[in-house]
């Protein structure tokens, strides 16, 4: 069984989010180039997010046609994959002029930290509810089978509506459900020993100095503690206003971050809270929006028992 081949054109009257599996750099550059290529054929807007290494290829392979395609450095959009979704957004709005529009992103390769592929599924999950009921346009996500644990394989083939090649599916797209449940999911559990305060609005600017107290212990320089409190401020403020006018602030430190967690009574139902464009908020919306902004990786879960967000800093 092969991976690479042309992807034909399939008529299209809403979104299409699709996984496409490959094995090494030389397959991917064959999943991913009659993908890229047929869309500049057709004038289409079309816009690669992947990792340098891989865009150079593309680039190389498409040649002077490489001039009609908008690159991204992945790693730098998606550190967070939080930020991802609005990205698209800006590119879906921009292309609005376009009667189709294209994309692929790569958000999972290996060597991500495990709670970074854990984000990523979650967005891939959103990013079907965010684009479905939207303008039409396909986006394809490049899966490296091999280097790739099963799981996440598996994970791709639960959060993409289309697989290729087909002799690839596994268990089937499991919609919009997987998103919200996802949503929902317990965080992994915190060490046994945490520092742990509760928090009321009078307690705010005091909130600042204890999480500057937190980076200072931890290490972090200056610059990457000011991001730190700064979103735990906001996050926090968000507790204020959603929670009953209360939360309690978390810390720990784990081999290679910083994890600040802010809790509170309030339930979230919107899953993409915090991930939609800052200009389409409302003020009290606007909390999540900068953390995603500002830290490594934040996390967010919410039930009718509460919600919680983890904010990272990397050490």
């Amino acid at each position: 069984m092969t991976l690479a081949g042309r992807v034909p054109r399939i008529p299209t009257t809403n979104f299409r989010h699709e996984a496409g599996f490959y094995r090494g750099l030389d397959q991917m550059v064959g999943r991913v180039l009659p993908f890229v290529r047929e869309g500049v054929e057709l004038g289409e807007s079309v816009l690669v997010v992947m990792l340098p290494d891989r865009i150079r290829l593309i680039e190389e392979a498409l040649g002077a046609d490489a001039a009609q395609v908008r690159f991204l450095d992945m790693g730098r959009v998606g550190q967070n994959p939080a930020r991802i979704i609005p990205e698209w957004r800006r590119f879906i709005d921009h292309a609005a002029g376009k009667s189709f529009a294209r994309g692929v992103a790569e958000p999972v390769w290996a060597g991500r930290r495990d709670v970074e592929i854990e984000e990523c599924r979650l967005h891939e999950s959103l990013v079907n509810v965010a684009f479905d009921d939207g303008p039409t346009w396909r986006l394809m996500c490049p899966y490296d089978v091999d280097a790739l644990p099963d799981h996440v394989v598996q994970d791709a083939m639960r959060t993409h509506p289309m697989v290729l090649p087909e002799e690839e599916r596994g268990r089937g797209y499991e919609g919009h459900a997987h998103a919200f449940a996802a949503f929902a999911e317990p965080l992994a559990d915190s060490p046994t020993s945490v520092f742990e305060i509760a928090f009321r609005v009078a307690d705010l600017t005091d909130l600042r100095g204890t999480v500057w107290r937190l980076c200072e212990r931890a290490g972090l320089e200056p610059d990457a503690a000011d991001v730190m409190i700064l979103a735990a401020h906001e996050v926090a403020s968000n507790s204020i206003d959603r929670g009953g006018g209360r939360g309690v602030l978390r810390a720990w430190t784990e081999p290679d971050a910083l994890v600040v967690e802010v809790r509170d009574s309030s339930t979230i139902d919107d899953p993409l809270a915090g991930r939609r464009l800052a200009s389409g908020l409302a003020e009290s919306g606007r909390g999540l929006w900068i953390a995603n902004q500002l830290c490594d990786l934040v996390q967010v879960r919410s039930t009718s028992g509460g919600t919680v967000v983890r904010l990272f800093s990397w050490l």
